[in-house]
């Protein structure tokens, strides 16, 4: 049975990129394989079987987290594996066509798009930035800044001293938000462009996150990014604000529309 064309995704490069040390990728996939759809423009590509990788067979799938898990595992391990020594443009998962031509005229039918998008982050990668709020730190301070009652427990006291907690909480939620925002606008005016993710606030293991966020950095200027963003890891750290940096990354969130 004739293979589809699974696209990882479009890498430009004046020189044919070398696939050395690019991992298999998908599970159940050929080895990644490249297309030239024009002058400096690759598809990075893999065969993959239809009874697995079929429309139907995905959908039946989909399901399966943990497949779907493996799935973009190796999808993303390919991209990243080639970001370093070009430009990529990374595709969706589970982007199949039924042959190489399809691959190749669909890009060219998109070249529109595609040259708009090699604009925006051609010699740029993607960063991540998080905000965690350290529990402990953060419990710490409500209780230093919570009224006490005095030797006699009464209702007055108690009460007063609830206030006092719920003051405190809403007065630290409203610095933590003014915190995360200032952090974000100092990181953004050193990027060509960011991007705060919706995932805002939601509980993780060490804590709320207050700010998840994506910013795209000029590979020249990678190594100062990286460095900003240390010194205020390192000062947010003592006030119980957890940061850290993820990537280089192919730039997912600048690519989408």
């Amino acid at each position: 049975m004739t293979p589809l064309t699974y696209v990882y995704g479009l890498v430009v490069s004046t020189r044919k990129p070398s696939l050395a040390r690019v991992p298999a990728g998908l599970p159940g996939a050929s080895r990644v394989r490249l297309l030239q759809v024009d002058a400096g423009r690759y598809l990075v590509v893999a065969d993959v079987k239809r009874h697995e990788y079929g429309e139907d067979a995905i959908n039946q799938r989909l399901s399966n987290l943990d497949w779907v898990s493996r799935a973009a595992v190796g999808h993303e391990a390919v991209l990243e594996a080639l970001v370093a020594r070009a430009t990529v443009l990374p595709m969706k998962l589970f982007t199949i066509f039924t042959n190489d031509e399809r691959a190749i005229a669909d890009v060219r039918r998109n070249r529109a798009r595609v040259d708009a998008l090699i604009k925006r982050v051609a010699g740029h990668h993607e960063f991540g930035v998080r905000v965690v709020m350290d529990r402990a730190t953060a419990a710490a301070r409500r209780k230093a800044g919570a009224s006490r009652p005095g030797g006699s427990a009464t209702g007055i006291a108690y009460l007063t001293q609830k206030k006092a907690q719920r003051d405190a909480a809403t007065e630290l939620a409203a610095h933590a938000r003014e915190t995360v925002a200032d952090l974000y606008d100092r990181l953004a005016r050193r990027a060509r462009l960011a991007q705060r993710r919706s995932a805002s606030e939601l509980p993780i293991e060490n804590g709320p996150l207050l700010l998840d966020a994506a910013f795209l950095v000029a590979s020249a200027k990678a190594r100062a990014f990286r460095g900003e963003v240390a010194r205020e890891a390192r000062a947010l750290a003592r006030h119980g604000y957890g940061v850290t940096l993820t990537g280089p990354w192919p730039p997912y969130t600048f690519v989408q529309e």
